[in-house]
């Protein structure tokens, strides 16, 4: 498919963008492809927080949290000493 985009920019800009070769068509579809895929894993990420924050119970605490990891630890510690 093809599409024509006119851009309204500034000079200095403009002078920039196209001497990085960011105003080549390849270049620009690739720039809309990767904003397009950003959108895309921003949106998942919020759906995955909302899901986590549905979750029934009360958030574990820092010290909670600090525990399970201790636990975790001493029990690689372990596994390694080959106990």
């Amino acid at each position: 498919m093809s599409i024509t985009i006119k851009l309204d920019l500034p000079e200095s800009v403009a002078a920039q963008a196209k001497a990085k070769g960011l105003l080549d068509p390849k270049h620009v579809a690739t720039l809309i492809a990767r904003e397009l895929n950003l959108e895309g894993d921003q949106r998942s990420f919020f759906e995955i927080v909302r899901e986590i924050r549905a979750q029934p119970g009360e958030p574990m605490t820092m010290e909670e949290i600090q525990a399970e990891v201790d636990a975790v630890r001493t029990e690689r510690r372990a596994r390694e000493a080959g106990h």
